[in-house]
């Protein structure tokens, strides 16, 4: 478990954007909820990353899969942070959220002069954290302005807001030298998608027009799981472990020193399974659809 200095405790987190912009799901979970094993309060969510202004990135609503490929164990994505921006947000979910019911933490993007400028945007909301999203795998950067950019952007959000940070790193990010530097300065450390070149160095991305994209779940395991241990071994901040892809991998990222859980892309592919992985992990009994949902999807 995790404890924020606010107050705000978790063991399972969803992923940015698994849950959508107020993490109450996509329209396509409504269902599972109905039936009972979907359950978005189980879990703290993070919002899709947002940025100051609006992103059109590759994702278009109207064809999501243009930029989304199922694979085996796993799901690629270039969706390149498409959102509606910063303003939209605070004029249309802000005033609704409400973290006793779903706690909520809001995923942010930009350039250091920007990341100042957004805490504050979202300062009146009922937030329990944010968190820098401070890679992306389809952006090709040199790693050291890279790191001075990532350490930059924590400290000018940590000077303008009140919130717990998270801050969201990736296995091609020096680590040694940045969590040296934010020791102070973000509460956890959450782990992003593994870029297409990195996880299939031989193989052509399905998505090579939007730039490879970004490999999530079990196919991601090998690169996430290994950036856990050398975290753990890094820092004290407590690491998020991700890539959550069936029950047993949950006590594997424990074992690796994970001190939450994280679920993202299994949510695409199977709506229903994370709420019934915390359900099971929790002890709490439930009906047959728990035996089904996990033997027969």
């Amino acid at each position: 478990m995790i404890k924020f200095s606010n107050g705000h405790a978790f063991e399972y987190m969803t992923a940015s954007g698994a849950l959508g912009f107020d993490g109450k799901g996509w329209p396509w979970e409504r269902p599972w909820q109905w039936l009972k094993i979907f359950d978005p309060t189980l879990f703290t969510s993070v919002t899709k990353t947002l940025t100051l202004q609006p992103t059109e990135g590759n994702l278009r609503w109207y064809n999501p899969l243009r930029c989304i490929r199922l694979l085996h164990g796993g799901v690629v994505n270039a969706v390149g942070l498409s959102n509606p921006g910063i303003a939209w947000w605070c004029e249309k979910i802000g005033p609704s959220v409400d973290s006793n019911k779903i706690p909520l933490v809001v995923s942010i993007f930009g350039e250091p002069e920007e990341l100042a400028e957004m805490p504050r945007m979202l300062d009146r909301f009922d937030l329990v954290g944010l968190e820098i999203d401070a890679s992306c795998p389809n952006t090709k950067t040199d790693i050291l302005h890279n790191t001075a950019r990532v350490i930059a952007s924590c400290k000018a959000v940590k000077e303008n807001s009140r919130l717990p940070l998270i801050l969201k790193l990736s296995v091609s990010h020096d680590i040694e030298q940045i969590v040296k530097e934010v020791e102070n300065l973000v509460e956890a450390i959450s782990i992003n998608s593994v870029s297409w070149a990195i996880a299939f160095p031989n193989k052509k991305s399905p998505l090579a027009n939007f730039g490879g994209g970004g490999v999530s779940g079990k196919a991601a395991q090998p690169f996430t799981w290994s950036l856990i241990e050398k975290l753990v071994t890094s820092t004290s901040i407590p690491v998020i472990g991700p890539s959550v892809w069936e029950f047993d991998d949950i006590e594997k990222v424990r074992k690796l020193g994970a001190k939450a859980i994280s679920f993202g892309s299994i949510f695409l592919r199977y709506p229903w399974r994370p709420t019934l992985y915390v359900r099971k992990d929790k002890g709490i009994k439930t009906w047959w659809r728990l035996y089904f949902s996990l033997h027969f999807f």
